[in-house]
């Protein structure tokens, strides 16, 4: 097949003004982030009381679903057998405290952070004892 000078003329001034490829446009920044990026707190935490008190905040009505229960468990148990409590024994530790009887024995670092407000509480502890023996005589 042949063309005739002026459809070939008509054809390559076609093939110099065809565009040229469109550059490729940039991905958006948004599905460049991870899926762990967009995730709520509640996926994310680790800490058994933080999560605890993320539930409370997200739940309305303070149903949580289960598989969030279930994390909330495992949390627990993992920071329960990395510090395991020690076995309470009274005759090894004389100085620790015993029953009702702690008036007196405040810890001083508490006392020395909170002094007004650890006075005013002792206060109320005393003044609610003296007015217990009262009550139970009527």
């Amino acid at each position: 097949m042949s063309f005739d000078a002026r459809s070939r003329e008509r054809l390559q001034a076609l093939g110099r003004s065809l565009p040229q490829p469109l550059p490729k446009p940039e991905q958006p920044q948004q599905s460049q982030t991870k899926a762990s990026d967009r995730r709520h707190k509640v996926e994310l935490e680790q800490n058994p009381e933080a999560l605890f008190r993320e539930l409370m905040q997200v739940s309305p009505d303070g149903t949580v679903p289960p598989h969030l229960m279930e994390r909330l468990r495992e949390l627990e148990s993992r920071r329960q057998s990395a510090t395991p409590a020690p076995a309470p024994s009274i005759a090894a530790s004389p100085t620790k405290l015993r029953g009702r009887n702690t008036a007196g024995r405040a810890d001083r670092r508490t006392a020395a952070e909170f002094g007004d407000l650890y006075t005013a509480f002792q206060q109320l502890l005393l003044e609610d004892e003296e007015d217990i023996p009262s009550a139970i005589d009527k």
